[in-house]
């Protein structure tokens, strides 16, 4: 019995430095191979290679809690529940929405509020309202602050009832 836990004891310890060495073998062959192609110059556009491709940032979200306003109408007054997501233009912008979020909702409010029932329900109407809420949150919030830099704003829910 003890000759044999000897052997898979032997048996696990040989494996071992196989797959070791192998590993050892294969990181040092490929290095050189690695930093030669780092060494060499990026061939042109121009000589069949295809061009790099730019580095996209990633997109800046933020996202504000649903909205839900009444609309008037001529005959009778309706709901709007809209989810909004704002799509920001650097990370200073995303922190001043988080800073001035009463005032930003404030101002979305005011926006969803004055709408009209007919126009809100149309694409172009959507449209319109989009641009309005972001024209108004890209106003200063304060006298000696620049206005946030919003991009788009994408209505992730949007129910008139």
């Amino acid at each position: 019995m003890l000759r044999l836990l000897k052997f898979i004891l032997l048996l696990i310890i040989v494996i071992g430095a196989t797959i070791g060495g192998t590993m050892w073998f294969m990181n040092k062959s490929s290095a050189p191979a690695a930093q030669a192609e780092a060494a060499t110059p990026a061939a042109s556009p121009a000589a069949g290679a295809p061009a790099p491709t730019p580095v996209v940032a990633a997109p800046i979200f933020a996202e504000l809690d649903p909205f839900t306003v009444t609309i008037y109408g001529e005959t009778r007054n309706r709901i709007l529940y809209t989810a909004i997501t704002l799509r920001l233009g650097d990370e200073h912008s995303r922190k001043q929405i988080q800073d001035y979020m009463p005032e930003v909702r404030d101002r979305i409010i005011k926006v969803l509020s004055a709408q009209e029932l007919g126009k809100i329900q149309t694409p172009e109407g959507r449209k319109a309202l989009t641009e309005a809420v972001k024209a108004e949150l890209t106003r200063p919030f304060a006298p000696q602050l620049p206005g946030p830099q919003v991009a788009d704003v994408l209505f992730t829910a949007f129910v008139v009832q």
